[in-house]
């Protein structure tokens, strides 16, 4: 028989996917490590919410210079870069809470180079991917942060427990490296001959930036003139940009929180220990990762066999998943039980995740030329929240100790899960009313 060809644009997508998952590895490895080391050394939360809102400090300033960086130089070479830049610098930090300096220094590395990471895989999808795939490669993509949160929940505290909050550090740093070597080795910008056809969607283009005027030949033969350079003034101003951005800083708003606060919530909250949890723990974000990827196959579905037009599918599944996971964050303190607090965080994020396939795709339907830019400016949207609201969370739970005296009374938590919660019901009427699904920056 015939050996069949694997397409290498689905071996791209499954590198990123696992790009994701290790980075969000990191990420929850970080807050697991670090909340058991600064409650070992009696770091009050207000503290603790400073040093794990640092990241995003450092997230917020690379976004947009990392989707220019992707479109001046490549996608594949600064992913590459970043990641080995963020997994020498968990290699080599120490975790000791009492040298804040250190750790502020070594949070604000790991969250620039992250920060390119993002715009850097969105600029390499609308390369690799056609638009009739885009939906469900991006939800596979993004649900490997999900699927890494849910392993790092399930794998990182047992290995704080026997071996230290040091030992997840090491084991970040190595998991990074490996994948760098996969990426370097199987990783290749596409060949622009095999995507002919969709050259109108921009798909299979270089997508980097051309001086002056240059002419493009196109499909039947003709040529057209493409200006070059940034349209960043239409960019700025467009509303459904703008629809974009707002809902990607309410999803890692919600998102942020509780991968930062959830540890302690379960902590001190609920009286419960992580190590005693067991497989439960993990449970809201492996549903992240079940409804990111039936958002995305669903999406594609309703598109390719027109149920549904572009514009109405985003808006419909934003929508959904945006007020379910409303509802569920407001009601989360009610709930005194582990079984409880862990269906309603992982309603919330899965209907979270399914939303992704509204407003986390959409840039790729409005400017797939662009589309490293805009998810660079709309993920710094998303990392403001992150700085906001990881550190806002901290300053409001330091409060609730004061009035409450400890944390388990769910008076202490219920500001903490309104505020996403509203911003979830105001963030899907403004995606209703100003996101599109058509091209409007060619």
């Amino acid at each position: 028989m015939r050996r069949m060809k694997f397409p290498k644009r689905y071996l791209i997508v499954i590198l990123t996917f696992i790009c994701t998952s290790v980075c969000y590895i990191e990420r929850v490895g970080f807050s697991i490590a670090y909340t058991v080391a600064a409650d070992a050394a009696g770091v009050n939360q207000s503290s603790k919410g400073t040093i794990l809102s640092t990241f995003y400090y450092g997230y917020a300033c690379s976004q947009v210079p990392g989707g220019w960086a992707a479109q001046k130089i490549g996608g594949r070479r600064v992913l590459f870069l970043s990641f080995v830049l963020w997994s020498l610098t968990c290699a080599f930090v120490p975790l000791d809470p009492n040298r804040v300096a250190v750790l502020v220094i070594a949070r604000l590395l790991v969250g620039v180079a992250q920060g390119f990471i993002f715009p850097s895989i969105h600029t390499v999808l609308a390369q690799w991917v056609p638009p009739h795939e885009r939906s469900r490669s991006v939800s596979l993509t993004t649900s490997g942060m999900y699927l890494g949160a849910a392993m790092g929940m399930l794998l990182l505290p047992t290995l704080v427990k026997f071996r230290g909050p040091q030992s997840v550090f090491v084991a970040e740093a190595t998991l990074g490296a490996l994948w760098s070597l996969l990426w370097f080795k199987y990783a290749s910008d596409p060949p622009r001959s095999e995507h002919s056809k969709a050259a109108a969607a921009g798909f299979g283009e270089s997508l980097l930036p051309v001086k002056g005027a240059q002419k493009v030949k196109v499909e039947n033969g003709e040529s057209s003139v493409r200006t070059g350079g940034i349209p960043w003034k239409r960019i700025t101003l467009s509303l459904p940009v703008w629809a974009i951005v707002i809902n990607n800083f309410t999803f890692h708003y919600a998102l942020y929180v509780l991968m930062n606060w959830l540890p302690t919530y379960f902590e001190q909250g609920l009286q419960l220990s992580l190590q005693d949890m067991g497989s439960s723990k993990m449970l809201p974000y492996f549903n992240m990762f079940i409804f990111s990827n039936v958002g995305g196959v669903l999406a594609d579905h309703l598109i390719t066999r027109r149920i549904m037009s572009v514009t109405r599918t985003r808006k419909v599944l934003n929508t959904i998943g945006f007020i379910v996971a409303s509802l569920a964050l407001m009601v989360l303190p009610l709930f005194r039980s582990s079984s409880g607090a862990v269906f309603c965080s992982s309603v919330a994020l899965g209907s979270l995740a399914l939303g992704r396939a509204g407003f986390a795709v959409n840039h790729m339907d409005i400017a797939p030329r662009y589309a490293g830019i805009v998810m660079g400016v709309s993920n710094t949207a998303g990392t403001l929240a992150g700085i906001v609201g990881v550190d806002l969370t901290g300053r409001l739970l330091e409060a609730a100790k004061a009035s409450y005296s400890d944390l388990s009374s769910p008076g202490s938590w219920n500001t903490v899960f309104m505020i996403p919660g509203l911003l979830c019901i105001l963030s899907s009427f403004v995606f209703l009313i100003f996101s599109t699904g058509e091209r409007i920056f060619d």
